[in-house]
């Protein structure tokens, strides 16, 4: 970097002055430096003196103030976009911006309009919907109650998955309603895949680039460190540099004669720095299954020893080991299916993609050797069709121990999927490599994703009450290990589920232990196979209903975790039905008690 007069707020001293010191400037002066000179290019500055010593520097013209403080609101599921509105208010308040950092679940709406600068980063939750911390903000802006935002600038960075149907959903609901309510966008909004550095961190630098001709600022933001701020942490491992972690052991947990397979896979983390607190998850890279790598070759009609391109660094490796370790070929997302599309001009697949509606409906049971054989895609060359595939994205499972129990382990509970679709035997990617392909002493690539929307209460006395059948009871074998260790004193019950008490009560001998200690105060089960009528976990609360109202009125914590699409919303309406029941709320009273202890972070839910 090297100033000259021309153009510059500075005359020809300064410019000397400055030259000799730039090279013992720090990356954040030279930064402002060029945010500096850029403003006075654009006209927002202009000279004056007594800045540097003795010399004249370009100070503010007669222009209404512009606003040096911005808001940064999340709204995050998983973690993800927490981490990114760090590392965003960081690089701002390393700019000279004053910054207000906030979940969604905690910023009181009513301050919308004060706010001149509005920065929004979130994901995308199940089925379009947003993350549990920014369902209040979300239904304020769409209620008649939002005001008018004629004088608010904004952006929005919208996670999500091109795989399913309601791509980034959520961000494109904010941008739409922003507008309407009159706000003017600071950049256009960016839609992110699974695969989010990249253009999370080019979303960030347009971002400073457009607050810097106003407010003379300016920075870069590099994918490197948007990875580091969303796993968290000290450790130099993280997504896009994961630790190879030592497999321990690796369990079957069901019993003989169970239609079931779960592990309990136990890692070490010696060496790596990875720390982690109970409720958050470990993310693996998984590789595919040889036999569907060795069927899309066979298929493509390709050379499995071709070396090919898997990265913007030009590494390369062979045609097999690009299938089994680097792309995504057990979905077919619509982008990719665009690319492929293009690539055989004139198939039957262009006239699919004109449909969403079927395509969805036809790919939610396909994989990528489907796509190939319906269409007949074979004649692509390898390099060609590798390059529009997405990489394969890391599992994330949510981690069964407590690090104060298991030092330098970290501990997984994983169900193998596997099931037949169309003539074809079918493996879920990871679950099976996890069952089938690792043992003790082989190596997975691992990082630990931290998700501060589901954490233990501060106050240890704090009763929780844990609902997680099947594989969703894995957080809570870390939280009773937690608390077993700082011996906390609060109260908790587990409601646990599946389907028969002989062969899939998974960790039965740790809860009993755990009951006879005290650590954990009450169980329910609920095995839905052991009796002529189906009996699930939401039964088993209902049936206790007026205790679990008792134990609410006590300020206890609720924790979900598991499944979703059906027995999140089993649970959640088996609470509402009991604040009516016992409470003597009305529809929409037990819906708002439910709101508020979201907002109280006494209601937090970890569901896939």
């Amino acid at each position: 970097m090297e100033l000259q007069v021309t153009n510059s707020p500075f005359n020809q001293e300064q410019v000397e002055l400055l030259n000799r010191l730039i090279p013992t400037l720090t990356d954040g002066q030279r930064l402002w430096l060029g945010g500096y000179i850029a403003a006075f290019q654009a006209g927002v500055v202009t000279p004056q003196t007594d800045l540097i010593g003795q010399s004249a520097v370009a100070a503010p013209v007669s222009a209404p103030a512009v606003s040096r403080e911005v808001t940064v609101l999340y709204g995050s599921q998983t973690g993800n976009s927490i981490g990114l509105s760090k590392k965003l208010g960081k690089k701002l308040e390393e700019q000279g911006l004053q910054v207000t950092l906030s979940s969604m679940g905690d910023f009181k709406p009513n301050g919308l309009k004060k706010i001149e600068n509005l920065l929004i980063v979130v994901s995308t939750h199940g089925e379009g919907e947003p993350p549990d911390n920014a369902i209040p903000f979300h239904e304020f802006l769409n209620s008649k109650r939002a005001p008018k935002l004629d004088g608010l600038r904004y952006s929005v960075l919208a996670l999500g998955d091109t795989s399913y149907e309601f791509f980034c959903q959520t961000g494109k609901d904010f941008d739409k309603r922003l507008q309407e309510l009159g706000a003017t966008a600071l950049v256009p909004r960016v839609d992110c895949d699974v695969d989010f550095d990249e253009p999370a961190a080019s979303w960030m630098n347009d971002v400073l680039a457009s607050l810097s001709s106003t407010t003379a600022t300016a920075g870069a933001v590099t994918t490197e460190a948007i990875t580091a701020a969303v796993s968290g942490g000290e450790s130099e491992y993280n997504r896009t540099n994961p630790f190879k972690a030592e497999v321990l052991e690796n369990l079957n947990l069901n019993g003989r004669g169970s239609d079931r397979e779960t592990r309990h896979i136990e890692l070490s983390l010696e060496g790596s720095n990875l720390d982690y607190e109970p409720g958050d998850s470990l993310g693996v890279f998984p590789e595919n299954h040889p036999r569907l790598v060795d069927e899309l070759i066979a298929a493509m009609g390709w050379n499995a020893d071709e070396r090919v391109t898997v990265n913007k660094s030009g590494d390369q490796v062979s045609v097999y080991e690009a299938l089994l370790r680097h792309y995504e070929i057990t979905a077919v997302t619509k982008p990719v299916a665009e690319q492929l599309a293009k690539l055989s001009p004139g198939n039957e697949l262009t006239a699919l993609l004109a449909n969403d509606s079927e395509f969805r409906n036809v790919m939610n049971s396909c994989d990528l050797l489907d796509v190939v054989q319906d269409y007949a895609l074979k004649g692509i060359p390898a390099a060609q069709f590798l390059a529009v595939l997405r990489k394969i994205p890391a599992r994330l499972y949510s981690i069964a121990s407590s690090s104060k129990s298991f030092p330098e382990e970290v501990h997984l509970t994983v169900r193998t999927v596997r099931y037949e679709a169309r003539g074809r035997q079918r493996y879920g990617v990871c679950s099976v490599h996890l069952a089938e392909r690792i043992e003790a002493g082989d190596t997975l690539p691992v990082y630990i994703q931290h998700n501060p929307n589901f954490k233990l209460p501060e106050n240890p006395d704090t009763p929780i009450i844990m609902v997680g059948p099947g594989t969703g009871v894995a957080p809570f074998r870390s939280f009773l290990g937690e608390r077993e260790e700082t011996g906390a004193e609060g109260k908790t019950w587990l409601f646990y589920g599946d389907q028969h008490f002989a062969t899939d009560f998974l960790y039965q001998t740790e809860w009993q232990r755990w009951l006879k200690d005290g650590v954990l105060t009450k169980m329910d089960v609920a095995f839905s196979r052991d009796t002529e009528q189906k009996v699930y976990v939401q039964h088993r609360m209902l049936e206790h209903s007026k205790e679990l109202y008792q134990w609410l009125q006590e300020g206890a914590s609720v924790y979900i975790c598991g499944d979703e699409k059906k027995m999140a919303h089993d649970v959640h309406a088996a609470l509402i039905t009991i604040l009516q029941q016992e409470g003597g709320l009305s529809p929409e009273q037990a819906a708002d008690y439910m709101t508020r202890l979201q907002q109280e972070k006494r209601y937090q839910r970890d569901v896939y």
